[in-house]
């Protein structure tokens, strides 16, 4: 299995190439934190690690993006570049939402998980939190969310010990002022494309198509007063 994947949709840029064989596995990754500039960075990222894989894209049999949540332009970068791949290649698609990558990757860490629960909690802005809980193996137990911080330690299980990403220490200050202890940890994990091949290849499914998972609505606003009446 050959699968290319692809991360654009928060703080980082990253592209990863999972050649699996039996057994026997084998990633490169490419990535870079940026605010913006995911646009231009990713294609360069792709040809770089086919490169390195010494794959050609006909060679590829899946693709992979992650679906969001995160930045509006940002999601649907790699969500387009995955439609185009595997329009121009035959390769099938498959997606997951921004947190669950970010779970693997820390569970990967070793700073996650261990016999407890845990909670993925990325700052959306507005005091809200990008929210989703998760067991031991990294398996989705709640969420993706929006919501508030207060809101979410109310869906924490009482076993829960740990949060991890940019919003977890808004979560854990949040517990603390309703007697729930949480260490906030991973305050710069972002999600990242070889976390999502490992869970492509894991799911061993693939979906008709990609779609971006927006949990809250654009910044920019229509405004209705200045449109041009129709005749």
């Amino acid at each position: 299995m050959n699968i290319l994947a692809l991360d654009t949709s928060m703080g980082a840029c990253s592209a990863a190439v999972l050649l699996a064989d039996g057994s026997t596995q084998r990633i490169v990754l490419c990535e870079e934190r940026m605010a913006r500039g995911h646009a231009e960075a990713l294609m360069p990222m792709i040809a770089e690690v086919m490169t390195g894989a010494g794959l050609d894209f006909a060679a590829l049999d899946l693709i992979a993006a992650t679906l969001g949540p995160g930045s509006f332009t940002g999601v649907r970068i790699a969500i387009a570049a995955a439609r185009g791949f595997a329009l121009v290649t035959g390769a099938r698609l498959w997606g997951t939402d921004s947190l669950s990558v970010m779970a693997k990757a820390a569970l990967e860490s070793g700073l996650a998980g261990g016999n407890e629960p845990f909670a993925v909690a990325v700052d959306a802005r507005g005091e809200k939190l990008y929210f989703g809980l998760y067991d031991t193996a990294g398996r989705k137990l709640a969420g993706p969310l929006l919501i508030g911080a207060g809101e979410a330690v109310a869906l924490l299980p009482d076993e829960l010990g740990s949060a991890v990403g940019n919003g977890a220490a808004l979560l854990a200050e949040a517990a603390m002022l309703r007697g729930h202890r949480v260490d906030a940890k991973l305050p710069d994990l972002q999600p990242n494309a070889a976390a999502l091949a490992e869970l492509a290849l894991e799911a061993g499914e693939i979906l008709s198509t990609l779609r971006p998972l927006y949990l809250r609505p654009p910044d920019a606003k229509a405004q209705a007063a200045a449109a041009v009446a129709r005749r």
